[in-house]
Formats: structure tokens, sequence, C-alpha cells
């Protein structure tokens, strides 16, 4: 199994739920990646529809928001979200 297997097998449940976030920064970045994949490229999202995802992740919607901006994954532009960063299926 490969190690980003094992990272996302570690910290979400099978429903999809996020257990924890990884104080080790390329983990986090992994789970931060898997997270992004739930926002539409293209998109713009308001702050309301950004916690209402990640509520349903983890109860901390408001530290998962700030590690999305800060890693580069969504970008905030007066309270309005875009998935700017991840991995994409094409």
């Amino acid at each position: 199994m490969s190690d980003e297997r094992q990272t996302l097998r570690r910290f979400f449940t099978p429903e999809g739920r996020l257990l924890d976030l990884p104080t080790r920064h390329l983990k986090r970045r992994v789970v931060l990646d898997r997270i992004a994949q739930r926002f539409e490229p293209g998109r713009r999202y308001d702050w309301r529809e950004v916690d209402a995802i990640l509520k349903e992740i983890h109860p901390d919607h408001a530290a998962l928001r700030r590690y999305l901006v800060d890693d580069g994954f969504l970008t905030r532009e007066d309270d309005v979200y875009w998935r700017s960063g991840g991995t994409f299926e094409v």
C-alpha cells in the first residue's frame, strides 16, 4: 500500500470524516489535498458554502479552511473562495 493511501486510511473514516489533522506537514498536505477535491475547480464558493462542506468532514471547519488557504489549496478574496491547488483528475 502506498504511503499516501496509508495516510488517508489513518486520518479518515471509511465515510470520509477526518479523525484528526496530521502534525507532519507532508502528511497534512496529503489530507488537505483529499479535502480540496471536494471543491469543484472553476467554481466560486461563499464562506458559508465552504464552512458547510468542511463541517461534513470535521467539526473544526475554521482550522481546515485556514490550512487550505495557507497551503494554497483554496484562494480567498472578499469572502469568496475557489480551488487553486491540489490534484485534479483528467
